[in-house]
């Protein structure tokens, strides 16, 4: 029986090329966050999430794997990155068992939950393995803008999707295994329905200052306002993930504190964080204010690249008590978080003053949709792209004898 299993299994892995180019062809459904509700509402159906699943989670995985492929030769050959190809096709690969099942078996449902919370699980180191991955071809093969252009484009769809494979299977798992979370009864699988903003605005500065003090023996205060201009009594709420945005709210605290307290070592009292949380009929907006001396202009643009860190390079499964700590990827994945339902992450920094850090997020549910990497000829495109000629001069290159009028091109 094992040697027939063996050549089911070997069978299986050649046909994963087949299977690949056959769901790729097709693009992902996005959904709205009505849309999760609905499908995690009192009449929500086991049976229509699990045909949608086995179909829609192929495809986002197939579309992906496509785009791994078209990445260098030699960082798809780095050991992290081969790792973490081959759980994109264990994962595919036992989706993919499920196709032929019939949903009216009622163990088929336990054990295609049972199948999601392994994937979860396999899964839950691809960012931080993929990290390790960049980090071994830049020691061996250093940077060059085509490269770092390429790895950005990729990392950024790569990461998306991810977050939205998560998302499903969440989604699927939580409201269908039976059981409730007794600190957040009213959720709907990881959806809040009315999503307290400030409060998650709390609970990130709380563990960020926990973090701080820990480090620094000190930390900024937090000063929160709130305009609500649609009803100025009552709080501010929304549907949406409350996990996402503890994401990136302790994320932006995490460097406003870090940035204040080095700005200010010699000070008696620190400038506090000044947090606005404003909703319109449109968009709710959070904006993070620190003191803490800003960026360059010509640098806010590496903060949330991959390629480029200053933080240090922790090992697997180190857990430092830096508040910094990691591979830098803390903004980048954190813009990712906000622009998943059509929102965004933008800095704005004044060197020698501070920064604000501003959170887009869409007021309504409706409005809010996941925003997906589809494979096709445009993304094709995107990993063909050239050093060309800048057609602006570079300050660098201009010359220095003035008396020199015209340069021939």
């Amino acid at each position: 029986m094992k040697f027939v299993r063996f050549i089911m299994k070997n069978a299986t892995l050649a046909n994963v090329p087949k299977h690949v180019e056959h769901f790729a062809k097709f693009s992902p459904s996005p959904l709205s966050m009505k849309q999760f509700l609905d499908f995690g509402s009192t009449n929500a159906c086991e049976t229509t999430s699990f045909v949608f699943l086995r179909q829609e989670l192929p495809v986002r995985l197939s579309n992906i794997m496509k785009e791994i492929n078209l990445l260098p030769d030699r960082l798809l050959t780095t050991p992290s990155v081969q790792m973490v190809q081959s759980w994109y096709v264990q994962s595919l690969m036992e989706i993919l068992e499920f196709l032929d099942k019939t949903p009216d078996n009622h163990s088929v449902l336990d054990e295609f939950v049972d199948t999601l919370v392994n994937i979860r699980n396999r899964h839950n180191d691809v960012v931080p393995t993929m990290a390790q991955g960049v980090i071994e071809y830049k020691s061996v093969f250093g940077q060059d803008p085509v490269t770092n252009q390429n790895i950005q484009y990729f990392l950024d769809r790569f990461y998306m999707s991810r977050i939205s494979i998560r998302m499903l299977i969440n989604q699927h798992t939580l409201v269908f295994d039976g059981a409730t979370n007794p600190l957040h009864p009213n959720t709907i699988g990881s959806i809040d329905p009315h999503c307290d903003v400030t409060e998650v605005v709390r609970d990130a500065y709380q563990s960020a200052k926990l973090v701080c003090d820990q480090y620094y023996l000190s930390s900024p205060d937090l000063m929160l306002q709130e305009m609500n201009v649609n009803n100025r009594k009552q709080p501010i709420s929304i549907v949406y993930v409350p996990s996402h945005l503890y994401h990136m709210l302790f994320e932006l605290f995490k460097n406003a504190m870090r940035a204040t307290i080095e700005n200010h070592e010699s000070s008696h009292r620190l400038p506090p964080i000044q947090v606005m949380v404003a909703i319109g009929g449109e968009d709710l907006s959070i904006k993070v204010s620190d003191r803490g001396g800003g960026v360059p202009f010509r640098k806010i643009e590496n903060l949330f690249s991959y390629m480029y860190s200053t933080a240090p390079t922790p090992e697997k499964g180190e857990h430092s008590q830096t508040p910094l700590a990691g591979f830098g990827y803390g903004l980048p994945i954190s813009r990712l978080y906000a622009q998943y339902f059509q929102g965004n992450l933008q800095l704005y920094s004044m060197e020698g003053y501070g920064t604000d850090a501003v959170i887009h997020m869409k007021a309504l549910s409706t409005d809010s949709v996941e925003r997906l990497p589809v494979y096709n000829k445009t993304a094709l495109r995107n990993y063909k792209v050239s050093q060309e000629a800048d057609d602006w001069c570079v300050p660098s290159r201009e010359p220095l004898d003035l008396t020199i009028y015209r340069v021939a091109k």
